[in-house]
């Protein structure tokens, strides 16, 4: 006879489905039938509460893909946690995964904003297109489903004087610096906050930065910047690689909450009444440097974006600029 275990409990549950089926089939027959056959095998029930070995199983080979594709340590770390955050939700062999189940768990994000649940989404059109790709699964429970729509709106960059306003709210040479490696160089967060001392070159004031998709691009800094970077490393008396660390010991590289608090701190002591964040410094780099009349093309290269498109969110004319080059250009 076999255990009370899950491959016990199975069998019972077939069995019992198959004299529902078939009134007339010996039941006690067919279970010691079954029991031959279960003894060869292993089987594991699968609780509710558990995410499916299956989905887990499958999630780690296409985290394992990308890593071999190049993908930067940040991109996998964001695509292996809203997978884990969906694999929890959705207990199912991946296979068995409908669009329906799909729709279920991003409703549970009613309360975030579409860019966010766009963002869920795009995570699984990526997993579930890989599947599909490889022939891991049949079909793309993704496929038909389209993204929200979003509202346009125009990034917040800030005006020349609101950005002076935030070098004089500085308090402190770290503050200072922050700012304007921030503003210099036009780099994202995660790339300011992941440079080192030793990635400075300068004589050419410029460094070289990585960004999303693994890329590694040159930013450079102004005179200006590089002044206040230079003053903030003269006064530590650390060993800490990092470019940004902590104020007090233990030493350590800086986070980028930690960075994204200090931008924030130095918004509140100017009294600009809006919210700032190392974001609206590159925004606010692209901004002023096209109106001032750098190329498209170069201000794409500098940011890292791979798509124009993306470049031209950011050329939005002042009612200043507009003016001056309606007078300048204008044919009598």
């Amino acid at each position: 006879m076999m255990a009370n275990t899950a491959g016990e409990q199975m069998m019972s549950e077939v069995v019992a489905m198959l004299h529902e089926l078939i009134p007339t089939i010996n039941a006690h027959e067919i279970k010691n039938e079954l029991s031959v056959i279960f003894s060869k095998y292993h089987v594991t029930k699968i609780e509710l509460q558990e995410v499916h070995p299956d989905l887990h199983e499958k999630i780690q080979l296409f985290l394992s893909s990308k890593r071999l594709e190049g993908l930067s340590p940040i991109t996998l770390e964001s695509y292996e946690l809203d997978l884990k955050i969906f694999a929890e939700h959705v207990k199912k062999k991946t296979d068995e995964i409908t669009a329906a189940d799909i729709r279920v768990f991003l409703g549970r994000f009613s309360h975030l904003k579409l860019s966010s649940i766009a963002k869920k989404l795009s995570v699984l059109k990526s997993f579930f297109g890989w599947l599909a790709s490889e022939e891991i699964i049949q079909r793309d429970p993704t496929k038909k489903l389209k993204p929200p729509k979003q509202e346009k709106r125009l990034p917040k960059a800030l005006t020349i004087e609101e950005l002076e306003m935030l070098r004089e709210a500085c308090k402190t040479t770290r503050q200072r610096a922050f700012l304007e490696v921030l503003y210099a160089t036009g780099c994202r967060l995660s790339e300011v906050q992941a440079l080192n001392r030793s990635d400075i070159n300068y004589q050419t004031l410029s460094c070289r930065v990585i960004g999303k998709g693994n890329k590694e691009r040159e930013v450079y800094f102004s005179f200006k910047a590089m002044y206040h970077l230079r003053k903030y490393l003269m006064a530590r008396t650390d060993n800490e690689p990092a470019l940004f660390i902590t104020e007090r010991k233990p030493y350590r590289r800086l986070s980028k909450r930690g960075i994204q608090r200090e931008i924030a701190l130095i918004a509140e002591n100017a009294g600009l009444g809006k919210k700032v964040s190392p974001h609206t410094l590159r925004h606010t780099f692209a901004t002023l440097t096209l109106n001032n009349g750098a190329e498209l093309a170069a201000v794409q290269a500098l940011l890292g974006h791979e798509d124009p498109a993306t470049t031209q969110v950011y050329a939005q004319l002042t009612d200043e600029k507009k003016r001056e080059q309606h007078k300048k250009y204008l044919v009598q």
